[in-house]
């Protein structure tokens, strides 16, 4: 990678299990063990807070983008290593995107979606080549795996574009695959 910052998308809920926080306490964990950074949405709650307490906690780079309203509306972290209030969501996707090298995708709801689906077409046009892997808790985006080879099969998705996302179970198998050596 040639950044050492990583992404991650994500609920700013906890959703109704505790296994989503606790693997997104884990991916923090493992990304601030292997050196990478986390660029991510900058609340502290749900599983966003989650993630970057575990990034802070084992004293990793945790940087923050947020639209100066959510920020005054979420109670932002201020706590980051860097944060950047924005004025608004497209301006915070963009940074996002300019400061990371991949993107993980952990449950969340619209908004989360919303970033995965904007991320993946932009690869899907040439526009990037930075991984983007769904970190699936649970089963949790096993229908959005289905969704997508449903448009594979339908004819709505070229081989290639499908490839695009990588699916893992495990915060170990994220930092594995974002520290392979390029093949």
């Amino acid at each position: 990678m040639t950044s050492r910052r990583v992404c991650v998308f994500c609920g700013a809920s906890s959703g109704n299990s505790e296994k989503y926080s606790r693997l997104a306490s884990e991916l923090g964990a493992a990304l601030a063990g292997a050196g990478l950074g986390l660029v991510f949405g900058a609340g502290g709650v749900g599983i966003m807070g989650a993630v970057s307490n575990a990034v802070l906690a084992a004293g990793g780079e945790a940087v923050g983008v947020i639209p100066q309203a959510l920020f005054d509306r979420e109670a932002g972290r201020r706590d980051l290593t860097e944060l950047h209030v924005v004025a608004t969501m497209h301006e915070r996707k963009a940074l996002m995107h300019e400061l990371s090298a991949a993107f993980v995708v952990l449950p969340g709801g619209l908004g989360t979606m919303e970033e995965f689906f904007e991320v993946l077409t932009w690869a899907q046009l040439g526009f990037h080549d930075k991984p983007i892997i769904v970190l699936d808790v649970d089963g949790f985006y096993q229908p959005l795996v289905e969704l997508l080879d449903h448009a594979l099969a339908s004819g709505f998705m070229a081989p290639a574009d499908r490839r695009l996302v990588t699916v893992v179970d495990t915060a170990d198998a994220v930092v594995e695959l974002l520290t392979a050596p390029p093949s």
